[in-house]
């Protein structure tokens, strides 16, 4: 009988404990696979997400926060700056471009972002659209093709947007407000109305604006007249207009209108770095250097690795456990027949390789079934996490990590079979047989 179809019969005798172990082996790869592709994506999803924009320029806050919200539509905006601030940016002669941008509504959860369509020329080249033009006039978007796929929006559809960056906040938490400082005290709100009523001034105005804000976003049409190819960036699940939608939802004056932030692609990393010390901390205006406020991104996300390190390490102990423990089993089960063997004539090393092969074979075969699930798991989660934080995992990608953690399992299987079967390596035929 060949080495390895009495391995697999030893196995098939033992297939309870020989399955537990393929288990143990194959949830240990599956999670440390799943873990290294979104290891993989966050970090180049990272680094592709924000383009040739070196620089942002928006409201004094956090760093992070601001371009989390500029380039990946991640949180709220750290509020809005003058329109006079990119007048200012444009006119520095080491600015190759500059692009404001509006945010703060939503259709259905994605967001609205005003951008000058020039921006899309800027960052990704001359592509074309998978359908329909670039928009010209207020209302006019184009749409992310994960928006487009999701909502089954196509050219020429309308729709209003809401207020807030996820859909129902605002309606909702005006009403929770309301309840919590009103409600169940009538006798006060009607002392209140009095109140106002003498002093001149209607009890119904301040929720007559909130209303009227309301009716205005209800009131203002988007029409679709473009579509986004896929682009595999945050912009995928965000809807795109002019800038001056926000004005024109609110109807603000010309010496009202404000920005989020402005978009900076400098001509020179010195002309960043002089247009920063200018305007950052400046009237309530800062400007952040893109690629540091990902670095703080990613090392934060380097330090949960780190912790998810700690399981990862238990969880190939135990399958370590888990193998030597079947392979101890096997060897209690066997002696009789490794002693007929080595008294018909078999050599200690093939009584070693029949034991060390069995862990192998068990390793192989939960290293297979971990590879697939990883995968599997990385394809059912790809739209969740892109849903998200706009990061597209490659549930197909084969990087040279997988080659490590292919070596690291077969050789913590040929580590966890050592012992056994050194111990049947070293004993008498004659011994193996009568004990």
């Amino acid at each position: 009988m060949s080495l390895f179809r009495l391995t697999l019969r030893n196995l098939l005798h033992r297939r309870f404990l020989s399955l537990l172990t393929v288990c143990a082996v194959a949830v240990t790869v599956a999670f440390i696979v799943l873990l290294s592709l979104s290891r993989q994506s966050v970090e180049q999803g990272a680094k592709k997400g924000y383009g040739p924009f070196d620089l942002v320029i928006g409201a004094a806050g956090s760093e992070t926060q601001l371009v989390l919200n500029t380039f990946y539509h991640i949180g709220a905006p750290t509020g809005n700056i003058p329109l006079a601030v990119l007048d200012q940016v444009e006119q520095d002669q080491d600015v190759d471009k500059a692009f404001a941008m509006t945010t703060g509504d939503n259709y259905k959860g994605f967001p609205i972002v005003g951008i000058d369509s020039g921006y899309f020329v800027t960052r990704y080249g001359d592509r074309n659209l998978q359908d329909g033009n670039l928009y010209a006039h207020t209302g006019e978007t184009i749409i992310g093709s994960y928006v487009a796929e999701s909502l089954g929006l196509h050219i020429g559809d309308t729709f209003t947007g809401a207020h807030g960056l996820v859909q129902g906040d605002s309606h909702e938490t005006a009403e929770a407000e309301h309840t919590e400082e009103h409600g169940g005290n009538h006798e006060e709100d009607h002392e209140e109305d009095h109140a106002a009523e003498a002093a001149g001034d209607s009890p119904d105005e301040e929720h007559s604006e909130e209303h009227g804000e309301e009716h205005a976003h209800e009131s203002f049409q988007y029409t679709v007249v473009g579509i986004l190819p896929a682009l595999h960036t945050p912009d995928d699940r965000a809807v795109f207009t002019t800038v001056d939608y926000a004005w024109a939802v609110h109807g603000l004056p010309p010496e009202e209108r404000e920005i989020t932030a402005v978009l900076v692609k400098p001509a020179s990393l010195l002309g960043a770095h002089d247009l920063k010390e200018v305007l950052d901390g400046s009237n309530g205006v800062q400007a952040a250097y893109t690629s540091q406020a990902v670095s703080d991104v990613l090392n934060a996300v380097d330090q949960g690795a780190q912790l998810l390190s700690g399981l990862t390490a238990l969880c190939v102990i135990l399958a370590a456990i888990a193998i030597l423990l079947s392979l101890i089993a096997a060897v209690g089960e066997r002696t009789k027949d490794v002693g007929l063997l080595r008294l018909l004539g078999k050599s200690r090393a093939y009584v070693w390789l029949t034991l060390t092969s069995e862990g192998l074979l068990v390793t192989a075969t939960g290293l297979i079934a971990g590879l697939l699930l990883g995968h599997l798991g990385a394809y059912l989660l790809k739209d969740a996490l892109f849903a998200q934080a706009g990061i597209q995992i490659e549930p197909y990608q084969w990087t040279s990590d997988h080659w490590l953690i292919a070596a690291g399992a077969l050789s913590i299987g040929l580590l966890s079979s050592l012992g056994p079967a050194f111990r049947m390596y070293r004993m008498h035929p004659l011994a193996l047989f009568k004990s």
